[in-house]
This record gives C-alpha cells, sequence and structure tokens, in this order.
C-alpha cells in the first residue's frame, strides 16, 4: 500500500487545472494527504464551487465550509405559522469561520475563492486529525476519525458513514468535469481505514435499530428531532405525530425531493432544531436509504400542510441544477423499490398525480406558490423512475374506438420525452448550463421556435417565461396528463395553467397517450377558482371550535378548459398545533368535495360542485 501523501508533483500540478492543483498545493501545506482531500470534496459537494452561494445546510465552496448563525425560517410545515428562529447551533455548522481563523482569512473571501476554500478545509481536517489521533499522520488509513468529525455530526451511524463513503470513493477512484469545464481525477487506492481513530469522539449511538424499509435494501433508522425549541407550546419541530392512516388522514402521495447538499448534510438538518424534516433520505453512491420520520407521523417536508398531512417525504442527496451528477442508477433502484414498497403498503397509486416533484406541489396561497421549491427539477429521469416502479408511461396508452367516451380519451396527452435524447438549453441565474438529458418539453405562447415562451401569471404577470431551470412555468413534465386542445404541423396545444400552451411533438415523439377523468369548469360560470388545497368549509371548523382556515384562491380556470384529475376527496385539514399533546391533535372533516388536477407544472384543487366531468 502506497501511503505517500502526495501523488502528483508540484511540476505535475501546475500543468493541470487550477482545482486539481489547489488540491495539491492544500495537501503539501497541511499534510493532509491528497486521496483524503479529494475524496472529503467529492463527497461534500462533487467538486463544486456553487458560485459562493451556500447550500441550504449552510456550506460554502468546493469543501462545504459551514456558517450557519440563525436557523432557517423557511415554512416547511407550510400550515402558515412557521416560527422564526435565532437558537444556537451550538459547535456544529461553523467550520467556515474555524477554516478563516486558521488562515487568518476572511470568510466571504474562503466563500468566493475556491482556492481558499480548499485550504481552508485542508486546514480543518488537519487540526481534527491532530485530536483524533495525535498528530499528523501520513497514512491516509489513520484519518478516519478526522473524516467522521469533519462530517459535523455527533450521531454514530451519520459520522461514521461519511467516513465510510470517503473510503469507498477512494478504493474505486473517481473523475468528473465540473461545471466550470475542469476535469479533476481521484486515482484509486487500496487503503483500509484505521477506524479506532473515531473512538475519541464519543459518537452517540441510534436506540432503534427497527426501519420501515422493504426488505433488500441497505436501510437504517435515525430519528429526526422531535423537541420543543422554547416555552412557547406552538414552537417545537422537526415534525408533527400522528397516527396514518388510523386517524383517519389516509397517505395519498409519496413526495421527491433532492436535499440541496449531500446525504449526511441532510441527515443533519433534521437532527437540529431546523423546522425540516423528511421520512426517509436516500445516499448517491450506492441508494443506502436512512428513515427519520415514521410513515405514520407528518413530516414537515413539502411547504403545503394539506399536502404534508397526506404525504410521505423521500429526500434525495444532491443538487438540482447538478442532478447528472448526482442522480445515480443505485439511487433511482433503491428509491423506487422504497417506492413500490409504500404505495402497496398505504394503496398510494403509481402515477404522476400520486408520486410527485416537490416542484409539483402547490402554495396554499399566491405568495406561496410563486416562491415553493422546484426540486428534483429537470435533470430527474422520470421516465425511467416509474419503468422502475412497474408503472411506464406508455401503459396509460387507451385504445381508441368509435364510441364519443375514447373520443374525448384520444384527446388526452401524457408528455413522455426521450430523456436521453431531450438536450433543451437551460440556464441558472443568467448563465447557460451544459446541455444534459433532461425530462421536460418547453410550452410556447404560439405554434413557433420564434414564439415567446409562456408565462404564469404569478412568475410573470406582464412577461414571458425564461430558460431559468428554476422557472417552472413553462415546462411540462414527463408523466404529466393534460388535454390537447389544438395541432398545428409538429406542435401539440394543451391547456396549461388557464392559457393555451404550445409543445414541439413531431409524429407525437414527446407524448404518449393518456388517461383521467376530464374536468372543466360547469356549464354556465365564465370561471372558476383553482385551490392549492382541499380544505374543508368554514362550518366545519366552527363546529369543533377551531380556527378557521380558508381554502385561498391561486388561480382561475375560465370557462371551456378542460384539464385531466382524479377524485373526488373529501375535504379535510389536521389540527396538529401543540408539541407532544396528542390528546388535543384531531381531523377536520368538511362536507365540501375536490377534484385533483393537474393545473400547470403543479397539481391544484378544485371543488367539485364547480366542475363537470366530461363523460
Amino acid at each position: 500500500m502506497n501511503v505517500s501523501v502526495n501523488k502528483v508533483s508540484a511540476k505535475e500540478a501546475g500543468n493541470q487545472n487550477s482545482l486539481q492543483a489547489s488540491f495539491v498545493k492544500a495537501s503539501k501545506e497541511y499534510h493532509v494527504p491528497l486521496s483524503i482531500l479529494m475524496s472529503v470534496a467529492y463527497n461534500e459537494t462533487r467538486w463544486e464551487q456553487h458560485g459562493g452561494e451556500p447550500s441550504t445546510s449552510g456550506g460554502y465552496g468546493v469543501m462545504h465550509l459551514t456558517q450557519v448563525n440563525r436557523l432557517p425560517a423557511e415554512d416547511a410545515k407550510g400550515d402558515g405559522n412557521q416560527p422564526s428562529s435565532d437558537k444556537s447551533t451550538e459547535k456544529y455548522l461553523h467550520t467556515l469561520d474555524k477554516a478563516a481563523t486558521l488562515l487568518g482569512a476572511q470568510t466571504n473571501d474562503l466563500k468566493k475563492d475556491p482556492d481558499l476554500n480548499i485550504r481552508g478545509g485542508a486546514a480543518i481536517l488537519a487540526e481534527y486529525e491532530k485530536q483524533t489521533y495525535g498528530k499528523i499522520s501520513d497514512n491516509p488509513a489513520d484519518w478516519y476519525g478526522a473524516i467522521a468529525m469533519y462530517s459535523e455530526s455527533d450521531n454514530e451511524l451519520t459520522a461514521t458513514g461519511f467516513a465510510d463513503q470517503v473510503y469507498a470513493t477512494i478504493q474505486k477512484g473517481v473523475e468528473k468535469n465540473t461545471s466550470g469545464g475542469e476535469h479533476l481525477k481521484l486515482t484509486s487506492e487500496d487503503i483500509k481505514p484505521n477506524k479506532k481513530t473515531a473512538n475519541s469522539l464519543q459518537l452517540k449511538k441510534t436506540k432503534e435499530t427497527n426501519v420501515d424499509c422493504p426488505n433488500g435494501v441497505d436501510c437504517q433508522f435515525i430519528p429526526a428531532l422531535y423537541q420543543a425549541f422554547s416555552s412557547s407550546p406552538g414552537d417545537y419541530g422537526n415534525y408533527d405525530l400522528a397516527n396514518r392512516p388510523y386517524d383517519g388522514l389516509n397517505i395519498r402521495y409519496i413526495v421527491i425531493h433532492d436535499i440541496e447538499g449531500s446525504y449526511e448534510a441532510g441527515i443533519n438538518t433534521f437532527l437540529r432544531p431546523s423546522y425540516v424534516s423528511a421520512h426517509y433520505v436516500v445516499r448517491s453512491s450506492d441508494g443506502q436509504i436512512t428513515e427519520m420520520v415514521r410513515p405514520k407521523d407528518v413530516a414537515w417536508q413539502a411547504g403545503n400542510w394539506y399536502i404534508n398531512s397526506h404525504s410521505i417525504g423521500i429526500e434525495h442527496e444532491g443538487y438540482a441544477v447538478e442532478g447528472a451528477s448526482w442522480y445515480s442508477e443505485p439511487m433511482y433502484q433503491q428509491s423506487a423499490k422504497l417506492v413500490k414498497y409504500l404505495a402497496k403498503a398505504y394503496n398510494i397509486p403509481l402515477d404522476r398525480q400520486h408520486i410527485l416533484g416537490h416542484d409539483n406541489v402547490p402554495g396554499l396561497d399566491t405568495k406561496h406558490q410563486r416562491a415553493m421549491h422546484w426540486d428534483p427539477a429537470a435533470y430527474w429521469d422520470w421516465s425511467h423512475y416509474f419503468e422502475l416502479l412497474g408503472a411506464p408511461f406508455t401503459s396509460n396508452s387507451v385504445a381508441v374506438d368509435k364510441s364519443s367516451d375514447n373520443q374525448k380519451n384520444k384527446q388526452i396527452v401524457t408528455i413522455n420525452p426521450n430523456f436521453n435524447n431531450n438536450l433543451p438549453t437551460l440556464t441558472y441565474n443568467n448563465q447557460p448550463l451544459e446541455a444534459r438529458p433532461s425530462d421536460f418539453v418547453y410550452l410556447y405562447s404560439e405554434p413557433s421556435f420564434q414564439a415567446p415562451l409562456l408565462g404564469d401569471p404569478l412568475i410573470h404577470p406582464t412577461g414571458a417565461g425564461t430558460t431559468e431551470i428554476q422557472d417552472w412555468g413553462d415546462k411540462a413534465v414527463s408523466g404529466q396528463t393534460f388535454y390537447q386542445v389544438d395541432k398545428d404541423g409538429d406542435w401539440t396545444a394543451i391547456n396549461y395553467g388557464g392559457q393555451k400552451a404550445w409543445f414541439y411533438n413531431p409524429q407525437g415523439k414527446n407524448s404518449t397517450k393518456g388517461k383521467g377523468l376530464i374536468i372543466t369548469p360547469k356549464e354556465g360560470m365564465t370561471s372558476i377558482p383553482v385551490y392549492g388545497s382541499a380544505y374543508p368549509e368554514a362550518g366545519a371548523f366552527q363546529s369543533l371550535g377551531d380556527p378557521i382556515v380558508s381554502n385561498k384562491t391561486i388561480y382561475t380556470m375560465p370557462a371551456g378548459q378542460k384539464y385531466i384529475g382524479t377524485g373526488p376527496v373529501q375535504s379535510d385539514y389536521y389540527f396538529a398545533k401543540l408539541f407532544n399533546q396528542p390528546s388535543t391533535y384531531h381531523v377536520v372533516k368538511g362536507n365540501d368535495e375536490y377534484y385533483q388536477i393537474t393545473y400547470n407544472h403543479r397539481i391544484a384543487f378544485v371543488k367539485k360542485s364547480d366542475v363537470d366531468i366530461l363523460k
């Protein structure tokens, strides 16, 4: 076994790209084995700088140096009552400040300068090596404890899991082209880590080992934090207790997220007072699954309390804008096994009306609709995912004959471009992204590439859509089903978000036949409200003495438009406001019924009393 700290000479480094040279230089300066330094960075960020912007867990730069002085005030619970927190993050999430002190540099410089960021990460690792091993070792095997410490977790499974992954990456080696156009390579080495170096960390063991996962997957249980955060009984997190479905809350959806960070960063976030959680987290490299909230309980994950109450949330390691680097085949395989298992257990249909991306979840009002998340975004391969689920989109095909029912079904189309051949132009923060396989088709105001992209009225009230990856208003996604209203040569028009939207569809290559209920405003009505939830009418709350939670209009559907949906479902609201007081929790059931529709990029709800179902 070669235990040399540096495998690349300074001369060789000078002939390589700047990031590779920065790793070599920092390795020499702080005596951190190059393989250790590069593998830690790869598992944190895939060697991406992210333009100096933080991850959702507050990490900056290639080394994911953290700075979180105030916990997020994001309303992941989605009930409109999210408290703002300035609670201490204790000893964690401050490696950026620590690195700046060690380097005698400014924190803002470490955020923006990749070279300085890598030096900061190396300095931190060297300090942790002294603390865990007693001195700087030139043997990469002796850095196991330092790497576990770098994870910033005091949970044994999370910290050692990160260290194990770092060494697994070294064992197999890796090379990658970054979004900045640089090619980096980590040569494989046969290193067996000295795991005793983590003994001094006194990591916390997870007491409960029972997991709710399918057989044959690598699954562990690390419970998310459930704790009161202040003396106020309503200030707590990171999820709500329930007894679904036996308490009257059926589990109807599974929501697919990406973490916008690494696997351990996602787990760490849910272990701290963050007001955020998910039921499961999936690792990119091998598809390992960590269960954190039991499916019976309500995780704060989707930003919409109605959807949260009826869903299971699954977070996936990675960044949406770099999905191709993170959404691996092992991740797809293991995630799909989990979804199939959960869908069978809770009778959830395997279709895109019930297996949602976070980007398909609506806001509860116009303000939140504009600000809703857009992950897992364009690089998530929905078509492949549903093939793994055993429910390919082509199975939605409906035989067409001369009956009126089937003639109407002929007008239903499911978006289904060939993922691998679909390479649309995309930008992020006005910068072009590398052309990569994507899961959507652009929507235009007219049947022409020269026409403006469709503009969602809440995102672009006076303008057209954009090619920005986060602009969901002009993108129809694989598996979504719409009503076809027109055709012009190679172009197909659908009803979408209250408008007539055109997508390029030569010989039907970007769609397949679909099926579902055809829903339209009731005859005689000029328009109807479109909602982000199916909450009950005011009387249902008053009869129980609960505060009224109003169902707010986010769009209006014009007369004559048609959308594809499911239902109807009875309106309900899960009342859970106080920490650890299940006796006060209850489901408010209403008399109103709703149909769920795919209205635009996101699902939405319309009242049964406002619509006709075309027969």
